[in-house]
């Protein structure tokens, strides 16, 4: 599930399927309103790793779990990859995404993350996007991520612009529709 923030860490745009997983309305999920889903024992973890990354401008990594509309708890990998324009390179905001990757709660671990590379797990069935865009963002994400892992170089700036350019049109709401400027 892709979404995106300002400088500040605030969310500014989340996707169509956050609406029916979370429960909860596109105005109660903008701004930090998505993490009152998070499990109340977590909230705090998760408010103060992306604090962090907003500060230092940085990735971010962090696991959680999340309360759905059905009443389950479900754990969550979510991260994002700093966007940066003018003037003068200023910090934007975030292109972010959430997966799902396990199914039930538990009680041993809770929230944990930090300022690192973001590598998003594989997209699961519960949480595929269902607009093209958020498509296409969740894939840049991937190929970013694996390109710095790995150190590939070539072609990482036009992957970053492609990043950027995304992040703009879902930022201005183009989230739903199938082309972009």
């Amino acid at each position: 599930m892709i979404f995106t923030t300002d400088a500040q860490g605030e969310v500014t745009y989340i996707c169509l399927e956050w609406f029916s997983y979370a429960g909860q309305t596109r105005e109660a999920a903008y701004r930090d309103g998505w993490t009152t889903s998070v499990l109340e024992s977590d909230q705090d973890a998760v408010r103060a790793i992306l604090a962090e990354a907003a500060q230092a401008q940085a990735e971010f990594s962090v696991r959680f779990r999340i309360r759905c509309a059905d009443g389950s708890v479900r754990w969550l990998a979510a991260g994002g990859v700093p966007s940066f324009g003018p003037p003068g390179r200023s910090f934007l905001g975030y292109l972010g995404s959430m997966v799902e990757f396990a199914p039930t709660e538990t009680t041993e671990i809770a929230a944990y993350g930090g300022i690192e590379r973001f590598v998003p797990p594989p997209t699961h069935v519960a949480t595929q996007a269902v607009a093209p865009l958020d498509t296409i963002a969740d894939h840049l994400i991937i190929v970013h991520a694996l390109m710095e892992q790995h150190d590939v170089m070539s072609g990482l700036k036009e992957v970053k612009a492609a990043l950027f350019r995304v992040g703009q049109a879902l930022a201005r709401g183009y989230g739903s529709r199938s082309q972009f400027n």
